[in-house]
């Protein structure tokens, strides 16, 4: 499968640059016990990780006594993941084609990144064998409210429909449970909540690692001003005393069960 077959709405814009990735989205994997701990492995399952981005986090759980595969649409970061030496396959998690293959499907903080969460639900359900089950976390409703709303203004005093271009799904908990359940999934446990996460970095360095579509809206030469902007609209808001910078982060964090 190459990444010319994708369909990826508004999140085909999103770039991902390996080294940056590492630098600037490190904290991703390092928040993500909550989510391994109800994924309980056990020795020898056979395990899907959706969204794998560079594999930090599926070598983790290989070194717990999983058999990963790992799966991404992003080039860069597949290529990133299997360095580690992990198997990892280059697709669109919108368009699973496996058949009970899995005891458990996992992803960690990627779903937001895919619009059609019906067809990943779907696809999560199919690739489990009888009994599987399907753990996950990633960004919920009202993710990085304050930093959205502040894009979204930039962008339409310039003209740009930023409605148009956001790349995120961004569900409730009740509406993701819904869309597990249409799916075939027993929903044994789901929880939205609310996890600020303080930056090592400018919070411009932020939107460049995680908002690249709402940066190729515009011409490189107005993009430093774009996001000046942005970062003193945040200030008072995100920037604490000692200079650091909070991105506002919100969570959901499930488990469903395919029923043997």
């Amino acid at each position: 499968m190459t990444s010319s077959s994708f369909f990826r709405p508004t999140s085909e814009l999103q770039q991902w640059d390996a080294s940056q990735y590492e630098n600037n989205a490190h904290f991703v994997a390092h928040l993500a016990d909550g989510a391994v701990e109800l994924l309980a492995l056990k020795a020898g399952d056979r395990v899907l990780d959706i969204g794998c981005g560079d594999g930090y986090l599926s070598e983790q759980l290989a070194r717990q006594g999983a058999e990963v595969v790992g799966f991404d649409y992003s080039p860069e970061l597949v290529e990133a993941a299997r360095s580690r030496g992990l198997d990892v396959r280059l697709g669109n998690a919108e368009e699973l084609f496996f058949h009970q293959e899995f005891d458990a499907v996992f992803s960690n903080a990627a779903i937001h990144w895919m619009r059609r969460a019906d067809q990943v639900a779907y696809g999560a359900f199919m690739a489990l064998k009888p009994g599987g089950r399907f753990i996950g976390e990633f960004a919920g409703a009202e993710n990085a409210l304050l930093i959205r709303r502040a894009i979204h203004g930039a962008l339409e005093r310039r003209s740009v429909d930023a409605q148009d271009i956001d790349p995120w799904y961004l569900p409730t908990a009740g509406e993701y449970q819904q869309v597990l359940e249409n799916a075939g999934f027993h929903v044994s446990f789901i929880s939205w909540f609310e996890r600020p996460v303080v930056l090592d970095y400018p919070i411009a360095e932020w939107i460049q690692t995680f908002g690249t579509p709402y940066l190729a809206a515009l011409p490189l030469e107005a993009r430093a001003g774009f996001l000046e902007e942005v970062t003193e609209e945040l200030v008072n808001d995100l920037l604490d005393s000692d200079g650091r910078w909070t991105v506002d982060y919100t969570c959901l964090r499930f488990r469903a069960e395919k029923k043997a």
